[in-house]
């Protein structure tokens, strides 16, 4: 068993065990749990019945939190001719094809969200053992294979706090929602957003209850159990 050092005891003293707590309280309550010199992250967690194995059964997608992740998001862009162009007005970090695709598998990744035009998939599929692994292939589910009139718009929705969600092996969804930093308010609108969309992407095969729990933590603090029916009433206005 990992030993928990004093910061992580004291945090963990903060939360009553086997209490489920509403979204304000929890949010409000998760903040004070965190002891680390840097800003930490704020985490959800939703542990759903999906079986994962089965395609029916797939929770995935993409949102954008209003209020974004706190933290400045490098944007790649594989693009060519007046797309490439494009891309680079619209401010992408890095913007290439061949040159970019060599760089890659020479190793580089220095950066948080890759967007691909459709006319340079092909070019690319050899990167997918890669970026696949780190969660960086560009694909069409998740709004990052565009035609190049709709780049601007997703190199955009990239730099505001664009969260792609999914059920991991064990069918849990984790996800960031911003900063110890930020206001209660606002990471309670990013999870409004988050619960919002994963209750609408509820897979057809899924049957009976849908969402089991969900908790929150920071990056080093321990977990916030959340009252499910007070979190999943949580709606987009």
């Amino acid at each position: 068993m990992v030993k928990k050092g004093k910061k992580y005891l004291e945090a963990k003293q903060l939360v009553i065990d086997g209490q489920a707590y509403a979204p304000d309280e929890a949010m409000a309550l998760v903040k004070r749990t965190a002891s680390s010199a840097f800003d930490e992250t704020v985490e959800l967690h939703i542990r759903t019945s999906a079986d994962p194995r089965h395609a029916d059964q797939l929770v995935r997608g993409v949102t954008v939190l209003p209020h974004g992740l706190g933290k400045e998001i490098r944007v790649l862009v594989f693009a060519q001719g007046e797309a490439a162009t494009a891309a680079q007005e619209a401010g992408a970090d890095y913007v290439g094809d061949d040159d970019i695709i060599k760089k890659i598998e020479g190793g580089w990744l220095e950066f948080d969200v890759a967007i691909a035009t459709t006319d340079v998939m092909s070019k690319i599929g050899r990167l997918g053992r890669m970026l696949g692994r780190k969660g960086l292939m560009p694909n069409p589910r998740t709004g990052t294979v565009v035609q190049p009139q709709a780049l601007a718009k997703a190199i955009g929705d990239a730099r505001k706090g664009r969260v792609e969600y999914r059920t991991d092996r064990t069918a849990i969804i984790h996800v960031p929602l911003g900063k110890t930093s930020f206001e209660d308010e606002q990471l309670l609108d990013n999870m409004t957003v988050l619960v919002d969309a994963v209750v609408k992407a509820r897979p057809t095969g899924v049957k009976g209850q849908y969402v089991r729990s969900a908790y929150l933590c920071t990056t080093m603090g321990p977990s916030i159990k959340l009252d499910l029916p007070k979190t999943l009433s949580l709606k987009v206005q």
